[in-house]
């Protein structure tokens, strides 16, 4: 395609070829400024001249309006539901954290009154104006995952520390720390002395109880009953071992309660006061034992006392 250029400017005419390829940019360019342009007039007659929009256009605006609110409302009331959904979760958590804290006051010894978890925390303070930060969906629900994850890593803690708890309860309920005798004095005490046979320095492996015949002997912590028999020495007389290679002697009794085999808990009645065996008279022998080797009774029940 040839263009001829003819101007009074100039003295000798011009002439241009076109080729396909830029005849076929000639009409994308042009095509593009059409577009352009019909785009403009359009958003112009909608922005600055909805009344003169034509019913069926009209109608088409508000149907897509009306979609895409509907879109919004849909994903708002999906977001609250889910999040509803958490609070409930989180609610449950909270009040099974409760209950795990009134256990674990208990456990150590608080007051009640000290940790009243069935009470919001006391709060107060100066107000202090901030500027708002508006709150979105997906900051919402950042900090309730957030949270979520405190509230479960809190709760995991808290388990462990009452599994803590209760096996140091459980190991001091299984270690010697109540007297057998809950009346009476000690009439020999755990160490060297004069032995009541033959007078000669001998030692003395317990304690000794001076209490009425028939008093009630009581195990001083939990365990399984080893021993119950007569003995040459020790007369009538019960071994409760306790674990961890911890053993108690009770002897002398006039009669045993419990047999080989059984268990017996803390507090329990075992036996009754008797002068069986190698005794001079009513009285309760106490032994502490330690893998085989005897502890002072005494020293020990103090030590686990305090």
């Amino acid at each position: 395609m040839n263009i001829i250029l003819v101007s009074n400017r100039l003295a000798k005419t011009r002439s241009i070829t076109l080729g396909g390829w830029q005849l076929l940019f000639m009409l994308l360019l042009l095509s593009g400024l059409v577009w352009t342009a019909a785009f403009t007039l359009q958003y112009t007659l909608v922005r600055f001249a909805p009344e003169g929009l034509s019913d069926g256009v009209r109608t088409l605006l508000s149907k897509i309006q009306s979609d895409e609110q509907q879109k919004q409302q849909s994903y708002v009331h999906n977001s609250l539901d889910a999040m509803a959904a958490r609070v409930g979760q989180m609610q449950a958590q909270m009040q099974r954290l409760d209950a795990l804290g009134a256990r674990l006051a208990k456990l150590t010894g608080m007051k009640p009154e000290e940790f009243k978890f069935d009470q919001p925390p006391a709060q107060g303070g100066p107000l202090v104006a901030l500027p708002a930060q508006e709150m979105s969906v997906n900051s919402l629900e950042q900090q309730l995952n957030r949270l979520t994850r405190e509230v479960n890593d809190r709760s995991d803690k808290l388990l462990a520390l009452e599994t803590m708890l209760l096996q140091n309860q459980l190991s001091r309920k299984l270690l010697p720390s109540i007297p057998p005798i809950t009346e009476g004095f000690y009439s020999s005490n755990f160490g060297w002395r004069l032995d009541p046979f033959t007078g000669a320095n001998a030692m003395h492996e317990g304690v000794d109880y001076m209490v009425q015949a028939g008093t009630a002997i009581r195990a001083s912590a939990g365990g399984v009953v080893a021993y119950s028999d007569q003995h040459p020495q020790y007369g009538n007389m019960i071994e409760i071992d306790h674990g961890n290679d911890i053993v108690t002697r009770y002897a002398h009794a006039s009669r045993l309660l419990v047999k080989v085999g059984q268990v017996v808990r803390r507090g329990e009645k075992i036996a009754e006061v008797g002068s069986t065996g190698r005794s001079t008279g009513n009285h309760l022998h106490f032994e502490v034992r330690y893998k085989g080797i005897a502890q002072n009774p005494v020293r020990f029940l103090q030590k686990t006392a305090s």
